[in-house]
């Protein structure tokens, strides 16, 4: 009921940057104005959500069901579209990724939802946290919807235990291969089996502190470290038990026949060159060259974005290297938009030697690129002219805009009057419009609050005062957010505690 694909659920999903004829998913600050709406009009659903909003909406109903729920975020979100464990990305001899040939995905960030609750259809010790997932990301059994499935299983590898544990095990522990595509032939870059699934997060208990809790879903990956823990050891038993019980799964459901269908996909066959179980050397361990791109300056929307690229000699021999660069916007999802930036460099190495490259990138050049996540994907594909291996290093790039201040003007106490100040910018060196700001509290506004701005002029910083009658006590947030024809999601937050009355 949360998503609206198979009923008329709470939400609808929307990732095609057109919002015109709903809500951009960014621009929401709470689940109640949604539930508010959804009911006012019928129980027809809003739009419009992503994922983060799938997942605030579902928290808010469960609670209300009195179910323990919390909201969790995965950053690095693995989306495996034929179960094979194997997230497949596919570059062009520039660096630039190809959305055309990708159909695996890998998530900014995804969020979803767990619940407390016993699993008697399980074995014992699999009850307690569950996944739920609203988003409608894939079909389980004819219906878009993900789990209940057991956090601890996932962590396990138990993949053939209810439901969409196979699903969700890739989404916080598959593997990345990439892939060149040149002459209409694929070539194996590399296979990296630490990039999915990273720093999985959820609120700290009375306290706006990130609690990472990704233990809880895998055990320790193998860094950069010569000597990998032995927790990374533990990590790769369970991908490959994982896999293995996926193949016997797949295997059995064939000998059963083709009317059975899985409720995800399955994964390829065992001689599929997707289906890998250890990973490669890297081009960089047989080239004996090391790429790293490093930040010069905070990325700061409406500011150029200064970079290097870092070249690194490990070998005892001269190496000469061919790179080239390039730079693309992409959705939170992972999808890719067209290049924008694209530079060539030509490095001599010396034995042992490191050197660096500087880069830039001009806010005219992204600005009319950019999408509403503020993504931009820079990659570097690099040759050496002694062998025939490839080098490829990316960074993803999250762009920042300065976030609204909130001020309480005096003590907070319920039925008396309390001034806020909200304090906000325009980043940018260039005029914007449409301006609106939104501001709401539980408890301390009836409804949300909005102010037409109009027009801010390059780089400005207004304040504005609000005031309010609190109405409930106890702990309270004030909520804001800024929106304009050029920017959709400067936000801002305050705690405050509010008083009994004398």
């Amino acid at each position: 009921m949360i998503n609206s694909n198979d009923d008329n659920g709470v939400l609808n999903g929307n990732w095609s940057e057109n919002y015109t004829d709903g809500t951009n998913p960014a621009e929401w600050t709470g689940s109640v104005a949604i539930l508010k709406q959804w009911y006012a009009a019928g129980c027809q659903p809003v739009r419009y959500g992503q994922c983060w909003v799938f997942a605030a909406v579902m928290c808010t109903v469960m609670r209300c069901l009195g179910i323990p729920t919390r909201v969790i975020t995965n950053f690095d979100s693995g989306h495996d579209t034929d179960g094979n464990l194997i997230i497949d990305e596919y570059y062009d001899n520039t660096g630039r990724i190809l959305g055309n040939k990708k159909k695996d995905t890998i998530w900014n960030f995804h969020v979803w939802n767990e619940c407390w609750m016993a699993r008697k259809d399980l074995p014992p010790g699999y009850g307690g946290w569950q996944v739920l997932d609203a988003t409608p990301q894939e079909m389980s059994n004819g219906v878009y919807c993900c789990g209940p499935a057991s956090v601890r299983a996932i962590k396990n590898g138990e993949v053939d235990l209810n439901y969409d544990t196979p699903f969700v095990f890739s989404m916080v522990n598959a593997d990345c291969m990439s892939w060149l595509v040149q002459g209409g032939k694929e070539q194996k870059l590399h296979q990296d089996t630490s990039s999915v699934g990273n720093f999985i997060s959820t609120k700290s208990i009375q306290s706006d502190e990130r609690d990472d809790i990704t233990e809880n879903y895998k055990y320790e990956e193998a860094g950069a470290a010569l000597s990998p823990p032995s927790g990374s050891l533990q990590e790769r038993q369970v991908f490959l038990k994982a896999l293995q019980k996926l193949k016997a799964e797949r295997f059995h459901s064939s000998r059963r026949g083709a009317d059975l269908q899985p409720s995800r996909p399955t994964p390829l066959s065992q001689d599929s060159p997707r289906s890998v179980h250890t990973p490669s050397l890297r081009p960089s361990d047989v080239v004996q060259v090391s790429l790293k791109f490093k930040l010069l300056d905070p990325p700061n929307m409406g500011q150029d974005i200064c970079f290097v690229l870092l070249a690194l000699n490990m070998s005892s021999q001269f190496k000469d290297l061919k790179v080239n660069l390039s730079a693309q916007s992409l959705l939170h999802d992972g999808s890719p938009l067209s290049p924008f930036w694209q530079d060539i460099a030509f490095i001599t190495l010396s034995p042992k030697e490191a050197k660096t490259y500087p880069c830039k990138i001009s806010y005219s050049q992204y600005s009319q690129y950019l999408s509403t996540d503020k993504l931009i994907r820079i990659s570097a594909l690099g040759e050496e002219k002694s062998s025939p291996e490839k080098i490829l290093v990316n960074k993803i790039i999250t762009l920042s805009y300065p976030s609204i201040t909130i001020n309480v003007l005096g003590a907070a106490v319920v039925n008396q009057s309390l001034s806020i100040q909200v304090i906000f910018s325009n980043p940018l060196s260039e005029q914007v419009e449409d301006c609106v700001l939104t501001v709401e509290g539980s408890g301390l506004f009836k409804k949300q609050q909005k102010i037409l701005l109009g027009v801010l002029k390059p780089q400005h910083r207004a304040s504005i005062i609000l005031e309010t009658v609190p109405f409930k006590s106890g702990q309270r947030q004030i909520q804001a957010n800024m929106r304009s024809n050029k920017f959709k999601d400067i936000k801002g937050y305050r705690n405050v505690y509010v008083d009994f009355a004398l």
